[in-house]
C-alpha cells in the first residue's frame, strides 16, 4: 500500500527541543520519523510558523504534556503523504492545514513531516499559496473563537479591536467586519489607511490620552464586545465603555493582573470571559475552520508582511518574537529552504 510505504523513511529534518528552557534551546537536526497511528494523516510539511503561544510552551510557561525529543510549532501547510485507514476524506497528494500541533501531547510542525489527527486537519483552498495560509492560520483561528465561540458576536454589533493592526488584531478586524460587525479599531495613526482596508469604520489612535472618549464618542450606545490584543487588560476601562449585556474577551496578557470593576460589571449584565485557543475543541476549531477557508480563498485573509526562512532559523525567530521584533510580521519557516 503506498500509504504504508511512505511511512517508512527513516529519519526527518526538524527544529525541536531537548528540555524546556530558552530560545537557544531550539535545535535543528535529524529525528525518526514520525509514526501515524489508524486516525492519522501523515503530511509532508510545506510551510510552519511561530506564534508567541510557541514560546510560552517552549519555556514552559505553558505547561502541557511533552515528550522529547519535543518538535516545536502549532501551525502547517503541507501535502498528504499517507493515511491511516480510519483518516477518511483525504487521500495522498491533498493540500491541507492544521493550526493546532505541538501541545497536549501532540508533536509540532517544524519539520520534514508531521503527524496529524485527521480530526485537527482541513483541506486548503486550492489557490492560496503554502506560506500565505500559515501566516495567518493561528490568528485567524484565535479570532473567531474570540468573536464568536466566546463573544458571541451577532451582525450589527460593536466590537472594539484594540491593537488591530497586529496579526491577530488584524484577523479580528477582517472577521468582525466579514460578520457585519462595526469596527472600531484602535492603533497607532500610521497603521489607519491598513486597519481601514481590513474593514474598520473608526480608527482611533492608541496613544490619544482621552482615547476612552474618544470611543464613547464613536459608540454612545456603548460597545458589545471588546477585545485586547496587547494583553494590557485594562478591565476598568473596557467594563465602562460596554453597552448592556457587553462582552470583554481576554485573549492576550498571560501574566496580567488586573482589578475587576465587579459593581459596573453585574449592573450592566456584562461578562468577561477569558480563552486560549489551546483549549479549543476539534469541533470548534472546525467551525472556525470553513470561515478561515471561505476568506482564504477569497482574499480576504491575509499577512500584511511575511518573512521565510528555513528550520534553521527557529531558535532565532523565536528570540526575535520574545524581543518584540515581529510585531504584525509573520515568520514562515519552510522545510524546503534547508535542503
Amino acid at each position: 500500500m503506498p500509504g504504508v510505504l511512505a511511512w517508512q523513511h527513516v529519519d526527518v529534518y526538524a527544529a525541536y527541543i531537548d528540555q524546556l528552557g530558552p530560545a537557544e534551546n531550539i535545535r535543528s537536526g535529524e529525528l525518526a520519523a514520525p509514526k501515524p497511528g489508524p486516525t492519522d494523516v501523515l503530511v509532508d510539511v510545506t510551510a510552519t510558523t511561530v506564534n508567541p503561544v510557541d514560546t510560552f510552551v517552549r519555556s514552559g510557561a505553558w505547561r502541557t504534556p511533552i515528550e522529547f525529543p519535543f518538535v516545536i510549532g502549532r501551525d502547517l501547510v503541507g501535502t498528504v503523504a499517507a493515511t491511516g485507514p480510519g483518516a477518511v476524506g483525504f487521500a495522498v497528494g491533498d493540500r491541507v492545514w492544521c493550526n493546532s500541533l505541538g501541545h497536549g501531547g501532540r508533536q509540532g510542525a517544524a519539520a520534514e513531516q508531521a503527524v496529524v489527527p485527521v480530526d485537527r486537519l482541513y483541506h486548503l483552498p486550492g489557490s492560496v499559496r503554502a506560506a500565505d495560509a500559515a501566516a495567518v492560520l493561528h490568528p485567524a483561528g484565535t479570532a473567531y473563537l474570540a468573536l464568536f465561540t466566546h463573544g458571541r458576536l451577532r451582525a450589527g454589533e460593536t466590537v472594539v479591536v484594540a491593537g488591530a493592526a497586529g496579526n491577530v488584531g488584524g484577523a479580528l478586524v477582517v472577521l468582525a467586519a466579514d460578520a457585519g460587525a462595526r469596527v472600531i479599531a484602535t492603533a497607532s495613526a500610521q497603521d489607519e489607511q491598513y486597519c481601514r482596508a481590513l474593514g474598520a469604520a473608526e480608527v482611533i489612535d492608541y496613544r490619544d490620552p482621552a482615547l476612552p472618549q474618544r470611543i464613547r464618542d464613536v459608540c454612545p450606545q456603548g460597545v458589545d464586545v471588546y477585545l485586547d490584543t496587547s494583553g494590557k487588560n485594562d478591565l476598568e476601562t473596557a467594563v465602562d465603555l460596554l453597552t448592556f449585556r457587553g462582552r470583554v474577551v481576554l485573549l492576550a496578557g498571560l501574566r496580567t493582573r488586573p482589578v475587576l470593576p465587579a459593581g459596573p460589571l453585574y449592573l450592566k449584565d456584562a461578562s468577561i470571559v477569558g480563552f486560549t485557543i489551546s483549549h479549543a475543541t476539534t469541533v470548534e476549531l472546525a467551525e472556525a475552520s470553513r470561515t478561515i477557508n471561505r476568506l482564504l480563498a477569497g482574499g480576504g485573509l491575509r499577512g500584511r508582511t511575511i518573512e521565510e526562512a528555513p528550520l534553521t532559523a527557529a531558535a532565532e525567530a523565536h528570540a526575535r518574537l520574545e524581543r518584540g521584533e515581529l510585531h504584525g510580521k509573520r515568520l514562515v519557516l519552510c522545510p524546503e529552504l534547508d535542503r
